[in-house]
């Protein structure tokens, strides 16, 4: 699988190789390699490999996710934890240990209940912020992904804080690659099970858009580069049962799909 070929549209991977996990960015059917991450001035060390051959990484390691809860409006009415809008985001972190890449299985833990996907653009933070204006937080954003905020429904509606739900190893599927210079106003947000389409959302409708999320969580704590916020999911969020594999597509960036199994 290869990005889409877009004007202004660049598309960064993070990729497995004898030396290490090292960032490559897309040129056709080649992967690039680089010496950091783009949003940290990697520059190219001379060294190109076939893509389709490539072993896909997590697309960075965020010291944080931020994650936004019910920014949906049409979300609200299927949540477990509030039934309308809020005034305010609501936000809450996924842990970095949570973190995998593409092709890598979910792992459900025995005897948390159901398990659900959920969509969501995931933005990448590419500079240092901290209590940043609109101008600040639209350039501070080095590119989108795509997040699946996997939950566990029982222990969120049990617990009312979303800690545990959504912090278990393998609960924060990345990726698959990083698309640099993508406006994420008004792309497609969807999930596929088992090529079934469940969830269906443009980025246009969230309630609190991307620039405006980047502005509030930067007054509430400093963003690094590579942390992520993952903005909100659509309506349509459903089960994940062993042997699925789900897939999370984001308009311009591509598919991050991942198959579920039970935890050992």
């Amino acid at each position: 699988m290869l990005p889409p070929v877009l004007s202004g549209v660049r598309h960064v991977a993070r990729i497995a190789t004898r030396d290490g996990a090292v960032h490559a960015l897309f040129s056709g059917d080649r992967l690039v390699l680089l010496n950091a991450a783009p949003w940290l001035g990697g520059r190219p060390i001379g060294v190109e490999l076939p893509a389709l051959e490539a072993t896909l990484l997590a697309p960075c390691t965020p010291t944080k996710i931020v994650c936004v809860g019910v920014n949906y409006a049409d979300h609200a009415k299927e949540s477990v934890s509030r039934t309308t809008v809020p005034d305010e985001p609501v936000l809450f972190l996924k842990p970095p240990s949570a973190v995998i890449g593409p092709g890598v299985p979910i792992e459900l833990p025995p005897g948390v209940g159901r398990v659900d996907h959920e969509a969501e653009l995931g933005l990448v933070i590419g500079r240092r912020i901290f209590r940043a204006d609109r101008d600040t937080a639209r350039a501070a954003i080095a590119g989108v992904t795509a997040v699946n905020d996997v939950s566990a429904r029982v222990l969120q509606k049990k617990d009312g804080q979303f800690t545990r739900a959504k912090g278990f190893d393998t609960f924060c599927p990345l990726g698959p690659w990083i698309a640099l210079g993508l406006d994420p106003a008004d792309l497609a947000v969807r999930a596929r099970v088992g090529g079934v389409l469940r969830q269906d959302g443009r980025s246009r409708d969230l309630v609190c858009g991307p620039v405006d999320l980047v502005v509030y969580i930067s007054n509430v704590m400093t963003l690094e580069p590579g942390d992520v916020i993952s903005t909100g999911t659509p309506a349509g969020v459903g089960l994940l049962e062993p042997g699925d594999v789900v897939e999370i597509e984001i308009e311009g960036v591509g598919s991050l799909v991942n198959p579920v199994a039970y935890r050992a």
